[in-house]
């Protein structure tokens, strides 16, 4: 239980960062040789191996200026082998405060000695094609090719 509420309490300030364009903090939590799945058929999909595959995937997120909240959060075993699960919402918005992108996640992902191995992301994935082609007509900078 409180392991729990120590990772919430982290993920937290961690996705506050992200929020304000910060990625710095959220990649000092992935292991070198971290592998994050995100499933789906759009430009964020895919399998990411490695912090600099990581790392770009995140910049663009910031970029993008995707608003991610954790909700809830439990995480359960030894430091060696520790298991959080994340549910969660994000969200875009507009310049002109238009919400255009809204989902809710759940991110499953293996720790060993803090720091995060394996991560894959479940939600709505027609969601994040639709931001995609939203970006493509009005933010065609931050598009990328699904």
């Amino acid at each position: 239980m409180i392991l729990s509420w120590l990772a919430k309490q982290l993920l937290d300030r961690v996705m506050a960062r992200l929020r304000a364009g910060d990625i710095r903090l959220a990649l000092a939590l992935y292991a070198n040789d971290v592998q994050m799945t995100f499933p789906g058929d759009n430009s964020w999909s895919g399998v990411y191996r490695g912090k600099k595959e990581l790392k770009a995937w995140l910049e663009r997120f910031a970029r993008v200026g995707i608003q991610i909240y954790p909700d809830e959060v439990i995480a359960a075993g030894p430091p060696w082998n520790t298991k959080v699960c994340i549910r969660g919402h994000d969200y875009v918005t507009s310049p002109e405060g238009q919400t255009v992108y809204e989902n809710r996640y759940v991110i499953w992902a293996k720790l060993r000695w803090g720091r995060i191995q394996e991560e894959e992301t479940y939600e709505d994935t027609q969601k994040p094609k639709a931001l995609d082609a939203w970006l493509e007509q009005n933010q065609p900078h931050l598009a990328l090719a699904s």
